[in-house]
């Protein structure tokens, strides 16, 4: 059994949101065709609110797009991304969302 700190399982449940509410956003491999090393993220849209800039839309979104591309590379396979994300999660134990942002997160 698996036991989540608090700000994992914020993490979790926000990625878990981003990826299984991916339609609902442009990703960048959509935007152009250019092979880069971000195509697999999601586009970040420019917002001038501070309440929406906080919300769970650009957070998921700047969470998700955090994640290593093994990872990301899974969104098409919901349960197999849920797995590997609890456990990617489990592994570093983050303790605020502060240190998931300022850590090198690999597998």
């Amino acid at each position: 059994m698996i036991i989540l700190t608090l700000f994992s399982q914020y993490l979790f449940s926000l990625i878990v949101f981003t990826a299984e509410n991916d339609n609902y956003f442009n990703w960048n491999k959509d935007i152009h065709r250019y092979n880069t090393r971000q195509n697999t993220n999601i586009h970040l849209p420019t917002v001038n609110l501070t309440k929406y800039l906080k919300g769970p839309y650009i957070s998921g979104v700047r969470a998700f797009n955090h994640l290593p591309s093994e990872l990301k590379n899974l969104v098409n396979d919901p349960k197999a991304f849920k797995l590997a994300l609890k456990q990617f999660l489990y592994r570093h134990s983050f303790y605020s969302v502060k240190e998931y942002y300022d850590g090198n997160v690999n597998l």
